[in-house]
C-alpha cells in the first residue's frame, strides 16, 4: 500500500508529497478540490495551507481527504469519473 509520509504546500494548489517509499511527487491538487467538503478549502488559502498528513494520505481538519493512490498513480479523482459515467 502507498501512503504519504509527508506533504508540503509550494504554490497555488502545488503540493510536494513524498511517499513512505521514499518517492516525492509535485502534485497540482485543483483537480481533487471538487465537491461540497473542499469549498472552504478551495475559496481560503490559509485552509488549504493547513493540509496534513492524516492516516497516511493528504487531509484537512474539516475531515476532507485524498485517496493516496490516487495522489501516487495519478488517477482520476472520482467527480471526473462519475461525470463521464
Amino acid at each position: 500500500l502507498v501512503r504519504v509520509k509527508s506533504v508540503e504546500p509550494l504554490e497555488k494548489f502545488i503540493v510536494r508529497v513524498t511517499f513512505v517509499n521514499d518517492v516525492t511527487k509535485q502534485i497540482d491538487l485543483e483537480k481533487f478540490l471538487d465537491g461540497e467538503i473542499f469549498e472552504t478549502i478551495r475559496k481560503d488559502e490559509k485552509v488549504f495551507r493547513s493540509l496534513k498528513v492524516i492516516d497516511g494520505t493528504i487531509g484537512w481538519d474539516n475531515g476532507a481527504d485524498i485517496d493516496p493512490d490516487v495522489l501516487y498513480y495519478d488517477l482520476k479523482p472520482a467527480s471526473i469519473e462519475e461525470i463521464k459515467a
